[in-house]
């Protein structure tokens, strides 16, 4: 079980000089496993007002950003981005779309092992080939 409370405050908005801040988040987050209890203590800011999204608001948005880091996780485990060594900003942004799209055509089809697929189409091109639908062989 776990149980989440996020509070907010624009209280430091004024005071800080940094770009955007207008609320402090504080996320509890209580787990209760096996028995055990912990309690973890988050922070984080956000350029969002208080009238746009308050901690109600804000709870989906901060669970949601792992969804993004999951993305950012397959394209540097499988394709190795963090290691890139393309330093142009836009030849970077043109691979990380490649790989985008790369990840969206195997879910597409329905492929769970990410890694498998991958090594299946360096050894087996045809393969590839065939998902693409350029080649019926």
């Amino acid at each position: 079980m776990v149980r989440r409370e996020l509070s907010v405050s624009s209280r430091l908005a004024g005071n800080y000089d940094w770009p955007g801040l207008t609320q402090v988040c504080q996320l509890t987050r209580t787990t209760k496993q096996a028995g055990k209890g912990t309690v973890e203590i988050v922070h984080a800011v956000t350029s969002l007002p208080r009238e746009v999204a308050d901690a109600a608001l804000l709870l989906p948005f901060w669970r949601g950003h792992w969804g993004v880091e999951t993305l950012h996780y397959f394209r540097d485990v499988h394709f190795g981005e963090y290691h890139c060594r393309v330093r142009d900003s836009s030849g970077g942004h043109v691979l990380a779309c490649f790989r985008n799209a790369v990840l969206n055509l195997l879910r597409k089809n329905l492929v769970n092992n990410v890694i498998d697929a991958l090594r299946q189409f360096t050894f087996h091109p045809a393969s590839l080939l065939k998902l693409l639908r350029i080649s019926k062989q």
